[in-house]
């Protein structure tokens, strides 16, 4: 329970606001074979920024540059074949358009956002969400409705991206404590010494056990935020604190790979003095350890627009 209490003393030192937009992508946060790409592109023009773009593509695909949707939108950056024809640029210069290469993919999609950025350039409001808006319902229905339109599908897609947005950004400020901390960490504290289960999800017919992100995912979920199964899905539920900043109920991350999140293979829940509560491996049960390895990556401090916000199937 000092934990726990511990939680809302530290909050209050540092409630110096949430991190602003940056032009700084937060450290591993998008796939290093895509990072420079994103971060060159991002800065396209006023309108967009690295951690918008990627928040975009991580949306549309899940960074993967072969997936097709149900509707036949392609790539990386999900260009149905009639726009691409219109919008798609040679974004590497070898003199092809490739719909399915991230390097005319992912410079082509950020070429079409400041498109459209200027198309609503003059549409009441805020043009990085107008822009957003004209990419999902279209220009003419943005300068129609003199805004977001009143679309259901179009207003959860801004909401989502600019949520997003702040999980791939660098923090320019402190970022706020999680409210919801406390009574992860409670959760993670009750299940001290469960024997560890590969896929483990607490229920009964599991002998209530868990594996590392079953265990931080059912810890949120018992204060009502649901996030994704897989850590490195849950690492984008919210933006990123440095490790100096680190309060109990961070998730903190660890990969093999210090330059690409989608390679985080685990998760613990950080509960101060440099440790954490985790559920190690096969054979180890769920107890303390220290988050200062070789291998530590990050952390993400959970929010519950920011868990809301990420996309299912990525």
């Amino acid at each position: 329970m000092l934990l726990v209490v511990g939680v809302y003393i530290i909050a209050g030192n540092l409630l110096n606001g949430v991190n602003g937009a940056s032009r700084r992508l937060a450290e591993g946060s998008v796939p290093g074979a895509y990072q420079t790409l994103v971060q060159r592109w991002g800065n396209l023009c006023p309108a967009l920024s690295p951690a918008l773009l990627a928040a975009q593509l991580y949306q549309e695909s899940g960074w993967n540059p072969r997936v097709v949707s149900h509707a036949d939108a392609r790539g990386i950056a999900q260009f149905i074949p009639s726009t691409w024809a219109t919008h798609g640029i040679d974004g590497d210069g070898d003199g092809d358009r490739d719909i399915w290469d991230p390097k005319d993919a992912i410079p082509s999609a950020a070429s079409y956002d400041c498109e459209l950025a200027k198309y609503v350039k003059d549409v009441p409001g805020d043009t990085t969400n107008n822009m957003l808006a004209a990419y999902n319902a279209g220009a003419y229905r943005v300068i129609k409705a003199g805004g977001v339109p009143a679309i259901t599908e179009t207003q959860n897609y801004v909401e989502r991206i600019r949520t997003l947005e702040k999980s791939f950004a660098a923090p320019t400020t402190r970022v706020a404590p999680s409210q919801q901390a406390a009574g992860a960490i409670h959760f993670a504290q009750s299940k001290l010494g469960t024997p560890y289960l590969w896929g483990g999800n607490g229920t009964p017919e599991q002998g209530g056990r868990f594996d590392c992100s079953g265990l931080t995912k059912a810890a949120y979920e018992s204060v009502g935020i649901t996030l994704p199964r897989v850590a490195n899905d849950q690492y984008n539920a919210g933006p990123h604190p440095g490790r100096d900043e680190l309060l109990p109920g961070d998730l903190v991350f660890f990969s093999t790979d210090p330059y690409n999140s989608r390679a985080i293979d685990h998760v613990g829940i950080y509960v101060g003095g440099g440790y954490m509560i985790d559920a190690p491996r096969t054979g180890a049960v769920i107890r303390f350890d220290p988050i200062d390895t070789a291998k530590y990556f990050g952390a993400t401090r959970v929010t519950a627009d920011g868990a809301k916000a990420l996309p299912t199937g990525v």
